[in-house]
C-alpha cells in the first residue's frame, strides 16, 4: 500500500524549515509563520526532528525544546486549535547556517521514513490511544533539562517523540509502536543503571 497523502510528510517540513531559515538566524516566531499556527501536532514533530538532529548537543537547546514541547503537547491534550508559546520562547532564535546542517543531516532517515509510511494498525492512532500518545510526548521532554550535562542524549528521547508524533500524523501505528518500544527500551535501561 501506497505512503498515505498527507502534508506533513517528512521531507515537506524539512523544506519548510529551509524555507524558514534564508536570514542569518531563525527564531522559533519564524517557524511558527512558516508552518502556521494551527500546527500544534507537525510543530512538535518539527521541534523533536530538530532534536534528533547534533543540534541537540548546543547547550540550552534541549531545555527549550523541552518547554515548547510539552507546552504544545498539553495544548493538543487541551483540544486548543491554535499554538500559543510565551514571547520569551519566540524570541529564541538560532543560527540558520546550523539549522541547514540539521536539515541535511536528516534528509535520507526522513526520506526513507516517508517511503515507508502508510496507514497501518489505526487503532493506535485515534481516541483514547492518541490521547495517551499524547500525554507520553508530553512527559518524556521533562528530563531533558537534567540531561543535558549528557551530549546527545536528549536525541534517544526526541527521536522516540518524532516516532510517536509521525505515527500520529500519518495514521500509521506501526511507528507508534515502535515509539513505545524506544519508551521500554529506555525505562528498562534506566531501571538497569539503579
Amino acid at each position: 500500500m501506497p505512503a498515505p497523502e498527507t502534508d506533513h510528510r517528512l521531507t515537506e517540513m524539512l523544506d519548510g524549515l529551509e524555507q524558514a531559515g534564508q536570514g542569518r538566524k531563525v527564531s522559533f516566531r519564524d517557524l511558527l509563520r512558516q508552518f502556521g499556527d494551527r500546527a500544534i501536532t507537525p510543530f512538535i514533530l518539527l521541534i523533536a526532528l530538530l532534536m534528533v538532529s547534533p543540534l541537540s548537543g548546543i547547550p540550552g537547546t534541549p531545555t527549550l525544546a523541552a518547554m515548547i514541547i510539552v507546552t504544545m503537547a498539553v495544548q493538543a491534550l487541551s483540544g486548543r486549535k491554535r499554538i500559543w508559546l510565551p514571547e520569551f520562547l519566540l524570541r529564541q532564535r538560532l543560527r540558520s547556517e546550523r539549522l541547514h546542517q540539521a536539515v541535511r543531516w536528516m534528509r535520507k532517515p526522513c526520506a526513507f521514513l516517508d517511503r515507508h509510511s502508510q496507514m497501518r494498525l489505526q487503532f493506535l492512532t485515534k481516541g483514547v490511544m492518541r490521547w495517551i500518545t499524547l500525554a507520553v510526548c508530553a512527559a518524556i521532554p521533562l528530563a531533558w533539562p537534567l540531561l543535558e550535562i549528557l551530549p546527545m542524549v536528549t536525541s534517544v528521547g526526541a527521536a522516540t517523540v518524532a516516532l510517536l508524533v509521525f505515527g500520529l500524523l500519518t495514521h500509521d501505528g506501526v511507528y507508534v509502536l515502535l515509539g513505545y518500544c524506544a519508551v521500554a527500551l529506555s525505562v528498562f535501561a534506566g531501571l538497569a543503571l539503579l
